[in-house]
């Protein structure tokens, strides 16, 4: 089967597996080839992605599982792979922890921007003939 994970950066993850092991709020379950079709909400969870007995762990923020046709495709919010479970939450928690004090640094204050922006208009004159 096939497994394809996207984040809104692109695919993270484009391969083919042996069989998948979804864990999310509701519990974990299998998915092997030949399954019934599937979809899966994903706040926060894992799928491990088993191929030629070599393990791999994606861990998922605020994603969709679907599975038909032997394809298992996840959209998710965020999304980090690893060796094991714990490997891929810190490393996806660093990229999150990365990414909040960048946007935190990058915060405006629109308030005082309009503010701004209004007292050069009228400054200018724009507008007037």
């Amino acid at each position: 089967m096939k497994i394809l994970v996207s984040t809104h950066q692109g695919r993270l993850y484009d391969e083919v597996v042996d069989y998948v092991v979804v864990h999310n709020t509701d519990g974990e379950f299998a998915i092997m080839n030949n399954h019934v079709p599937v979809v899966a909400v994903m706040d926060e969870g894992y799928v491990k992605l088993v191929r030629n007995q070599e393990e791999y762990f994606v861990a998922i923020v605020n994603g969709i599982l679907e599975f038909h046709d032997n394809v298992v495709s996840v959209l998710a919010q965020e999304a980090h792979i690893g060796t094991d479970k714990s490997s891929a939450k810190v490393h996806l928690e660093e990229f999150r922890n990365e990414r909040l004090n960048q946007n935190r640094k990058e915060q405006v204050d629109f308030t005082q921007k309009e503010r701004e922006l209004r007292e050069h208009l009228k400054n200018s004159k724009a507008g007037q003939l």
